[in-house]
């Protein structure tokens, strides 16, 4: 069908809910909800941030009184919009992604009413719609060779370097050198504090095991060795 053909359709459809009282067809706004990393809500047409992602969509639908609503959310990659990996049927749904890459989005809805239907499916999606994009960034992990647990306030816990990103699995063991385990953690954010069994370890050398996955698939196996050093401060390290 052409764009002349889909014009007049529109206007006739229009002259016939104006002689049955109505005036406004129902209308759509997908939108996409989620929280970034400052713990803000944020809604948008388009996002760019790490895994995993928790993102709600909305349809946005108005003028839809008296009309039978059908919501199909499609969820496809880039180059496979015809087959998509996901459907959900739901005015509003939540996914959370965890691949890397693009991901698209799109409400496929159609109204009715007696006779009459409102359409926005593969047509509209084709032409003039703009499918919501999420797209997840690559991973990255790593891990500093020290911390100094003395209290200033300044590195005093032993954790993943700033700039971490889409980590969809962690797990991270701290062992002394005689192989005994220390602490543990599972969160790439939390980290040791340079304790066993609440009371502090002595300042030496230490050693940690890393294993994460990335939302791409990407594998980290971290195996280092963990200065503590209690004596370090921001003072000592401006002196020497």
């Amino acid at each position: 069908m052409n764009t002349k053909s889909c014009i007049t359709i529109a206007l006739l459809l229009m002259a016939s809910l104006a002689a049955a009282g109505q005036t406004t067809m129902p209308t759509i706004s997908p939108s996409a909800t989620y929280t970034d990393s400052e713990g803000n809500e944020q809604t948008e047409t388009s996002i760019s941030e790490s895994a995993p992602l928790a993102v709600t969509f909305k349809a946005n639908a108005e003028n839809t009184d008296g009309w039978t609503a059908h919501y199909e959310w499609h969820f496809y990659k880039e180059g496979s919009r015809d087959n998509p990996y996901l459907l959900r049927y739901e005015q509003e749904t939540s996914y959370t992604f965890n691949e890397a890459g693009a991901h698209y989005v799109e409400l496929w809805a159609t109204f009715t009413q007696g006779s009459d239907s409102v359409n926005y499916t593969d047509e509209y999606w084709s032409s003039e719609g703009q499918p919501l994009t999420i797209t997840i960034s690559e991973s990255k992990l790593e891990m500093p060779n020290a911390f100094s647990p003395n209290g200033d306030g300044i590195n005093d816990v032993y954790k993943a370097k700033d700039g971490y990103q889409s980590l969809v699995e962690f797990q991270a063991t701290i062992f002394n050198r005689w192989g005994q385990k220390l602490y543990s953690w599972t969160d790439p954010a939390g980290g040791w504090d340079g304790k066993f069994k609440g009371k502090d370890v002595a300042q030496g050398v230490y050693y940690v095991l890393v294993k994460a996955k990335g939302a791409d698939g990407r594998k980290f196996n971290i195996r280092r060795d963990v200065n503590l050093l209690r004596g370090y401060t921001e003072t000592t390290s401006t002196t020497n």
